[in-house]
């Protein structure tokens, strides 16, 4: 049986084998050798290991020094805490007690071989904070939410649970929020289709604001995408009036957005809301006209399977919003176009692209949100239909630079307890460039977001620091 562990830290990662109380086997990666005695060998920082385990194995051990202990090597004593995953046949996230530096994820390779990721613990509220000012927000992952506020309307309209507020999303690394609005009694609410998502703009702006005011999270960005759901019965320029004055004389004013028809860096916007603008009208009554109205795509051709693309600025915006399907089993398939079109294509780039993928769909009876989302069932035993968001922590996790796996990905080095290696040659063989060259961009819109387990979004926001060259994509 083998074992891949990628080590997405910065630190080297001691690994090992050892018999366990019991008649089992298992395999201990920890952050320090002193934690070991002795390690097997040692997993350099944004790496991978294959190597030989026992059959045994049925848990990994994980341990990792509390911070402040000053442990040393030898010293006898070794507060740690410790995790022990099971291996399995589906991925997952392997929960962990508060404190411990790393985000662990556990997957299944092929028959007899398991896969490890250790990933750093990052603060998912202000993870922008970690990313250099000169980065434009194209070359940007930013986890988003497809119909934001739809929480009522089950099963039909609902998009996102009634726990997952506005405020809890921008904690959790949401930075790209879809709202869909009508104008009714004079005020913007939410609303999805003919449905009433019940919140008013307002409440919406006041959320943003305190979120981008905070000291702990004034680093961060929003992308708030606005779309018009009362075009039969609202005039366009009234619904764009609306939305202007509501915005001047709501928390936080014109000053907390960023309205130039471009893409801008990270550095422009920190601490403020850059619109994209959904909905119709001439631009009258804005600064600047159409220039005025955020980021205003030409057209936006309804659930065009094969997406579509436009310039602005210079910048190439490639966008998959292909929600229509006609059931469930047309999942695959949704995911995988959703998910090709976040890869930037391999060599050098003529222009700034930025992708945007709906990974959201919907069709009455055969394809509802929650199903498209969640998928039913049990899937790991085959009696059920996995849905789209457990697939894309699957995807992202099979692409994670040194990966087996991928799009194209080769296996990595296989390593024997001594430490010593051999290539395995074998390749994915699909043309494709190795793994490690991969590169997922762009903005990435789900339902139910935070299904399965809280696992997705953290994956995405890790994407952020995968596969940078100095040079490229204003990575300094």
């Amino acid at each position: 049986m083998k074992l891949t562990v990628f080590n997405g830290t910065d630190k080297h990662l001691p690994f090992s084998q050892s018999a366990s109380k019991s008649s089992s086997k298992s395999v201990v990666v920890s952050e320090a050798s002193a934690l070991l005695g002795e390690s097997d060998l040692a997993i350099p920082p944004h790496a991978s290991t294959t190597t030989t385990i026992s059959k045994k194995t049925l848990t990994i051990v994980i341990k990792a020094l509390e911070a402040g202990e000053g442990v040393t090597a030898g010293s006898g004593h070794h507060a740690a805490h410790k995790l022990h995953v099971k291996l399995g046949a589906r991925w997952k996230s392997v929960r962990a007690s508060e404190g411990f530096p790393w985000r662990i994820y556990s997957s299944k390779i092929s028959k007899g071989h398991y896969k490890l990721s250790v990933l750093p613990q990052r603060n998912l509220a202000s993870f922008l904070s970690e990313m250099p000012d000169s980065l434009p927000l194209s070359s940007l992952v930013l986890p988003g939410t497809h119909d934001t506020m739809a929480f009522y309307g089950w099963p039909f309209s609902q998009c996102q649970s009634s726990s997952t507020t506005l405020d809890i999303q921008l904690a959790s690394g949401i930075r790209v929020i879809d709202i869909r609005l009508a104008v009714i009694n004079g005020a913007l609410i939410a609303y999805h289709g003919v449905w009433p998502e019940r919140t008013p703009f307002q409440e919406m702006l006041s959320a943003i604001n305190t979120f981008l005011t905070a000291p702990a999270t004034s680093s961060e960005t929003i992308v708030m995408s606005i779309k018009q759901e009362d075009y039969n019965t609202t005039p366009l320029p009234l619904f764009s009036q609306t939305v202007h004055d509501e915005i001047m004389n709501g928390p936080g004013g014109f000053a907390m957005w960023f309205l130039e028809n471009r893409i801008p860096t990270l550095g422009e916007v920190r601490g403020k809301v850059v619109m994209l603008s959904r909905f119709g009208g001439d631009g009258s009554g804005w600064t600047n006209g159409l220039e005025g109205l955020g980021i205003h795509p030409t057209a936006w051709p309804d659930s065009d399977k094969a997406g579509f693309t436009w310039t602005l600025k210079g910048t190439l915006v490639r966008t998959q919003d292909w929600y229509d399907i006609p059931s469930f089993l047309s999942i695959p398939e949704k995911m995988q176009l959703s998910s090709e079109n976040l890869v930037l294509p391999t060599g050098a780039q003529s222009q700034p692209i930025l992708n945007i993928s709906f990974f959201s769909a919907a069709n009455i009876p055969l394809a509802l949100p929650t199903t498209i989302a969640r998928g039913f069932g049990w899937p790991q035993w085959k009696l059920g239909f996995e849905g789209v968001n457990a697939r894309l922590g699957s995807w992202l996790i099979d692409n994670l630079p040194g990966s087996t796996t991928g799009s194209g990905g080769q296996d990595p080095a296989q390593t024997t307890p001594t430490g010593a290696t051999e290539k395995d040659a074998t390749s994915a063989g699909d043309g494709t460039s190795d793994a490690d060259d991969v590169r997922i961009r762009g903005w990435a819109m789900t339902d139910f977001y935070a299904d399965p387990d809280d696992s997705v979004v953290p994956l995405l926001v890790e994407w952020n620091f995968q596969n940078r060259k100095s040079g490229e994509e204003g990575w300094p």
